[in-house]
């Protein structure tokens, strides 16, 4: 049996995919973490628990394979921050995508013409989840720490540091730091004069196809079970190898994913940057941008309301049986709108002191409106970004959809009638996982190009005439509302911060 390896470490879980060398995933394994909320504001985890997860994940799946891979490949969430000795060892937690501390940090830069520069060369938003915000903070609240830093590193890295002993960072990461010109393809002088570093604080950034083999004499003993030379590719972002494992990667189809946040995308053969809007342009390969817009709140708004009503830890039957409830109630919710914004939120409004907000309530409402508007809530969000990416470039006819919302038709037929717009299911499994796996088929020369799926085999949602009707006219309320209630959110975050 021959397969390759796609592992994606996420903010969740770490899951590695098999795939075959016909690009069909046939196996998988996870593995799951927490993260800590020390302070309002903070989101961390400890990178040696994700290193562990990344382990168990790999010998989990050999061992359900049967077999060796040929390669292994990595995806990595985007926007962590660790600052590491000169030996790798963490001296302070890592701050996840999530971590809000720099938030007013990100809105100063943001009012500046310096703060657009960079957002320009850079291609990442201005906002609390770069790393160049987070270090910046750093700076100013931790002097020590930013003193004792010998590099300022993501996941990625020191995942790839505990196998090869070496800084290396790959294109795609670094495209989302808000720290390496996109363009020109290394550091950004600029970025790097504001956040007080120089590259040396940086990890050497080389091609998403950088590839190494792997030596037991010069890695971490926990990976003895792999052959030796197993070849490991460096791989890049969840958001840029999920376009490609939804084989997106072509004019007029978007890619979005729906996990804990939620984001869409379309490839371009140049950066797309819209300043208003402040969508991504980040590297998936030397010739191809990914280019969107992420929301902050996608499945975690509707595990929040599942916690207030079905317990702590909602089951699986409590989602189904959610899912059922809803299916019931008309598009629109009887009138009850939902805006999602429970952590903030980041595309295409970029306000991290924005809040979640039902607007409409009446005696009427039941609880089963309730959980609608939290569902069509997440969509209207996901609309307004497609709204902002289609403003520059071409048109959009059809979207592949990836993540676990793909397993409720409610969901994904809903957010087909609220975009207007043929939902796709291209890949079951982890479009990132199998996304870094095609990469790896690639470069180790087992494919030419990367997979395409027929048009007329794949599963379609087709929007609902009428529903769209429906959504439509909510959507215009829904992007109202946040505008007349924006001035009074920032006043209730300062007053309960």
């Amino acid at each position: 049996m021959e397969y390759v390896l796609g592992v994606d470490i996420g903010t969740g879980s770490v899951k590695a995919v098999a795939v075959n060398l016909l690009g069909h995933s046939f196996e998988v394994c996870q593995q799951h973490y927490s993260f800590s909320a020390a302070k309002p504001g903070y989101h961390e985890q400890d990178p040696e628990q994700i290193w562990n997860a990344l382990v168990t994940s790999i010998k989990g799946l050999i061992d359900k394979t049967g077999a060796q891979p040929l390669a292994v490949s990595l995806s990595s969430a985007m926007h962590s921050l660790i600052p590491v000795d000169e030996n790798c060892h963490p001296l302070a937690p890592m701050m996840t995508w999530a971590d809000n501390r720099s938030a007013e940090i990100a809105t100063r830069l943001k009012a500046t013409e310096e703060g657009l520069s960079i957002y320009k060369a850079t291609g990442t938003p201005i906002h609390a989840m770069s790393p160049l915000c987070k270090i910046i903070w750093i700076r100013e609240n931790n002097a020590e720490l930013f003193r004792k830093a010998h590099k300022f590193i993501s996941i990625k890295e020191y995942i790839w540091y505990k196998i090869f002993k070496e800084f290396t960072i790959d294109y795609s990461i670094a495209s989302c730091t808000g720290l390496f010109d996109i363009k020109q393809l290394n550091w950004y002088g600029d970025a790097l004069a504001l956040a007080g570093i120089t590259d040396k604080l940086l990890s050497e950034s080389v091609p998403t196809d950088y590839d190494k083999k792997y030596w037991h004499a010069d890695a971490q003993p926990s990976l003895n079970f792999l052959n030796p030379g197993t070849r490991f590719i460096i791989g890049a972002s969840d958001g840029c190898l999920a376009n490609l494992g939804s084989m997106a990667n072509k004019p007029g189809i978007a890619a979005l994913t729906i996990g804990t946040s939620g984001a869409i995308r379309v490839a371009s053969s140049k950066p797309l940057p819209n300043v208003r809007a402040m969508t991504f342009s980040y590297i998936l390969d030397e010739k191809t941008f990914i280019c969107g817009g992420p929301i902050n709140n996608g499945g975690v708004a509707l595990q929040w309301w599942l916690k207030n009503n079905a317990g702590p830890e909602p089951a699986e039957d409590d989602y189904a049986q959610l899912f059922k409830q809803i299916a019931d109630v008309p598009a629109g919710s009887n009138g009850l709108i939902f805006l999602p914004y429970l952590t903030g939120e980041r595309a295409p409004i970029w306000d991290s002191e924005s809040c979640g907000t039902f607007f409409g309530i009446k005696l009427q409402h039941t609880q089963a409106n309730f959980s609608r508007a939290v569902l069509e809530g997440i969509c209207y969000a996901m609309k307004d970004v497609l709204e902002a990416v289609q403003q520059n470039t071409e048109p959009i006819t059809q979207i592949n959809v990836s993540g676990g919302f793909t397993e409720s038709v409610v969901w994904v037929q809903t957010l087909a009638d609220v975009t207007g717009k043929n939902l796709v299911i291209v890949q079951a499994d982890d479009a990132s996982a199998v996304g870094a796996a095609f990469m790896a088929l690639k470069t180790i020369g087992r494919i030419s190009e990367y997979p395409a799926s027929s048009y007329s085999e794949l599963k379609i949602f087709r929007p609902n005439a009428q529903n769209a009707e429906v959504y439509n006219k909510n959507f215009m309320i829904y992007k109202k509302l946040y505008q007349d209630l924006k001035a009074t959110m920032h006043q209730w975050y300062k007053m309960d911060n």
